[in-house]
């Protein structure tokens, strides 16, 4: 083979990984802006919003009727505290807190007021054991993974907003069922 035929067949193979690998790492690729979901955010005033789901349900199915618990965090960057006053929405009828840190038995019985502290440059943590339980009663549909209820907050001092609340996925890895055959023929024709 001829010297220079078979330098530029090396330098050609030289240069194709780099040239491959260049394709993928351009400045539109599809997972350059893609995040995982860890529940949805907002912000009112100087309160922040922060991974809001409710809890994965048993077998994956909230049924029309049924208790969501909500998990979240307040976060406050305000030099005073505020109060959680209100959480509504048209996807459940009523909430029921349990608030380890209150002096009464909860901070919030259903279809009472709310009054949940948010500490002032702090973090109020909502469903995890480390805070007030918050559970949303009586869901007026189902929900599943991927479904969502638009839920108000209303803070004393920071005002109200509505989020779009996820059903959470599970944390742990679940069972799988039987594998699908893509091979099986329907009516036991041959291949």
């Amino acid at each position: 083979m001829n010297r220079a035929l078979r330098a530029a067949a090396m330098g050609a193979l030289l240069l194709s990984p780099a040239v491959l690998t260049a394709c993928g790492a351009g400045q539109v690729s599809q997972t350059a802006t893609q995040e995982q979901n860890l529940g949805n955010t907002a912000d009112v005033g100087p309160l922040a919003i922060r991974g809001l789901q409710l809890a994965y349900p048993t077998g994956g199915v909230y049924p029309a009727g049924s208790d969501a618990r909500l998990i979240g965090t307040v976060v406050s960057s305000a030099p005073a505290a505020d109060t959680l006053v209100g959480i509504e929405g048209d996807g459940f009828t009523d909430v029921d807190v349990v608030d380890p840190s209150a002096p009464a038995a909860g901070a919030g019985a259903p279809g009472g007021q709310l009054s949940i502290d948010v500490p002032a440059q702090g973090a109020l943590i909502l469903g995890t054991g480390q805070g007030p339980s918050v559970t949303l009663v009586g869901l007026t549909e189902e929900l599943t993974v991927g479904q969502y209820l638009d839920v108000t907050f209303t803070f004393e001092e920071a005002g109200a907003v509505t989020v779009a609340v996820p059903v959470g996925v599970a944390s742990r890895d679940l069972p799988r069922g039987e594998a699908f055959d893509f091979h099986e023929e329907e009516g036991g024709g041959s291949e």
